[in-house]
């Protein structure tokens, strides 16, 4: 069994277009989307959810109403000013970090860190294969935990069914999220784009496979919209000794194909089709 995770060192360099048809050209895979914050493959493969999960990230602190003497001593020491005094002390669970200084401080013990519900996380199936997905709640944190749980998920399954593949639309950026999406990885393809930004973030995000000795190769989106840039990006990649495994130029049967809900792969034949399943067979062989 393979893992195969799609990165990105930036959003919108059309990442989940490329996992969403690399998804259709697969076979006995299981699928999951880590981009946790900003989950859109579900868009395309329209999972049909089988199973529904919470997912508790960090504790928060709680005050005990009937245990608090108003002493302030929480309120002065709060950094995230989470704790209000009126109409009687109380604890913001939106602003609260959880580090837990309220209850470690309080004279009259009388904070308690409670678990709460960051999110959920699901087992579907596609018109592919099944699918593991999340949804973080709104203002919640720990999204590196909930990728690594999504991935464990996606582990079990593919054990289970006797998969070859696991492929991953992984978090863009090189924070947590991403660190928890290429860890173990078997293979990281980077997709990137034609802009100073995405030669920038391409490199960051190969220096970050790198350290983690992931094996990686450069996909180059949109390379017709600025070829200058796209030899740049191919500089600098040989330089770092990644190589570019495939460049796909701009078509507009991407959108075309998403306001359908379908993969490009789906959509018809074409320029972008054809070097999808070029890439993918690369891929496979590597």
């Amino acid at each position: 069994m393979k893992e195969i995770v799609v990165i990105s060192g930036k959003g919108g360099t059309g990442k989940t277009s490329v996992t969403a048809a690399f998804a259709a050209l697969a076979r006995n895979t299981v699928f999951a989307d880590c981009d946790v914050d900003a989950a859109d493959l579900h868009l395309i493969l329209q999972p049909e959810i089988q199973q529904r999960n919470q997912f508790r990230g960090r504790d928060k602190a709680r005050i005990i109403p009937e245990k608090c003497s108003d002493c302030g001593i929480c309120l002065e020491h709060c950094r995230f000013d989470a704790i209000e005094s009126e109409p009687q002390y109380h604890i913001d669970p939106i602003s609260c970090e959880g580090c837990g200084v309220c209850q470690y401080l309080c004279p009259e013990e009388a904070v308690e860190m409670t678990p709460s519900i960051s999110g959920e996380w699901y087992l579907s199936k596609t018109r592919f294969g099944p699918m593991v997905h999340a949804k973080l709640g709104i203002a919640e944190e720990n999204s590196g935990k909930l990728v690594a749980l999504v991935r464990m998920q996606a582990k079990l399954l593919a054990e289970n069914r006797s998969s070859d593949y696991i492929l991953i639309d992984g978090a863009p950026g090189v924070g947590c999220p991403v660190i928890s999406c290429i860890t173990g990885a078997d293979y990281a393809l980077v997709v990137t784009e034609p802009t100073v930004s995405g030669v920038h973030d391409m490199k960051r995000i190969c220096e970050l496979t790198k350290y983690f000795k992931i094996p990686t190769t450069i996909c180059i989106n949109k390379w017709d919209l600025h070829p200058e840039t796209s030899q740049q990006i191919e500089k600098t990649a040989d330089d770092m000794g990644v190589s570019v495994i495939g460049k796909i130029g701009y078509d507009r049967a991407f959108d075309k194909a998403q306001r359908q809900g379908l993969s490009i792969v789906e959509y018809g034949d074409g320029g972008a089709k054809e070097v999808l399943e070029r890439i993918w067979n690369k891929i496979q062989h590597l």
